[in-house]
């Protein structure tokens, strides 16, 4: 981890990767109507779910460098009663409680099917992020760490489709070496458990130089930490830079991200240093707040 900045978590238990992966081609073909009463309400004003859902991907080259669809999952299936306050962080507290959606077709039995086996998935990926973040307090003595983490309100699980794009533009081209890519170079923020399936095209930087990252397959998942989480922790474990190369089919992934508690303490490091967030941010509510308000909420 140390070294390249993402390692493998294999071999999990009563987990399957293939019957994910069906459940989601079968979600992704169902019809337009259908998925749009799942949309999230910026894509269709009638629905109240603002994060929770399905998000459409635009496949426009003038406006869209990512051409992807999206149905998020996240921790929460209720949500308490809503909370009178005047005061911003209060109420995005209440917001990010807001419940998952699900689908409810025709079919009871995919229904029923679909939902039970995202819940297990959502919870075998937390488990994960979890231990990895237990691991990290044990080897490097912070035993704080772990509190930051309590509770996850924030945390993400995202249901990705990246479709064939029918045309390309100079925007879509690496910067860094010329490589058409369908995902963006970027580096992630919190703790990310990915699993790519038998799906090519994920690429990590190491020693300048992108290198192929192999498939996750049937029973294994990708664990790297982001930028945010790597300055809690001193940068003692490098924020890997990675990227999705451009492939000629329907690609498939699922992204979890496990992020600090509302009220974590960004500001400074394990040891006390100011970090980079902590420039502006003292706890993570604030920093969410900025950071999802400038993108598509949960596309981090």
């Amino acid at each position: 981890m140390k070294k390249f900045g993402f390692f493998y978590v294999v071999d999990v238990p009563e987990y399957s990767a293939s019957h994910e992966q069906s459940l989601m081609k079968q979600f992704y073909d169902l019809d337009e109507d259908t998925k749009d009463e799942l949309a999230i309400r910026r894509h269709n004003p009638a629905n109240k779910n603002a994060y929770r859902g399905y998000c459409p991907g635009l496949d426009d080259v003038e406006n869209t460098l990512q051409y992807k669809n999206l149905y998020n999952i996240g921790p929460h299936e209720t949500r308490a009663a809503s909370v009178e306050s005047d005061n911003i962080l209060e109420k995005l507290r209440y917001d990010c409680q807001e419940p998952n959606v699900w689908p409810e077709t025709d079919n009871c039995t995919f229904d029923k099917e679909f939902k039970e086996t995202f819940q297990a998935g959502f919870e075998i990926r937390r488990n994960i992020g979890r231990a990895f973040i237990r691991s990290i307090a044990r080897a490097m003595e912070y035993p704080t760490l772990p509190s930051l983490f309590a509770e996850d309100e924030f945390s993400a699980m995202g249901l990705r489709k990246y479709p064939i794009r029918r045309k390309i533009n100079a925007n879509m081209y690496s910067d860094f070496d010329g490589t058409l890519l369908r995902e963006l170079e970027h580096i992630d923020s919190t703790v990310t458990v990915l699993s790519t399936f038998n799906n090519g095209g994920l690429e990590m930087l190491y020693k300048n130089k992108y290198e192929a990252a192999p498939a996750t397959g049937e029973n294994s998942f990708i664990v790297n930490i982001g930028k945010l989480v790597d300055d809690l922790i001193d940068n003692k474990v490098p924020s890997v830079r990675h990227r999705v190369a451009e492939v000629d089919f329907d690609r498939y992934s699922i992204t979890y991200f496990l992020g600090p508690q509302f009220d974590a303490v960004i500001s400074r490091s394990m040891t006390g240093k100011l970090t980079d967030a902590g420039q502006k941010y003292n706890i993570f509510g604030e920093w969410i707040k900025d950071y999802l308000g400038a993108i598509e909420l949960f596309y981090y």
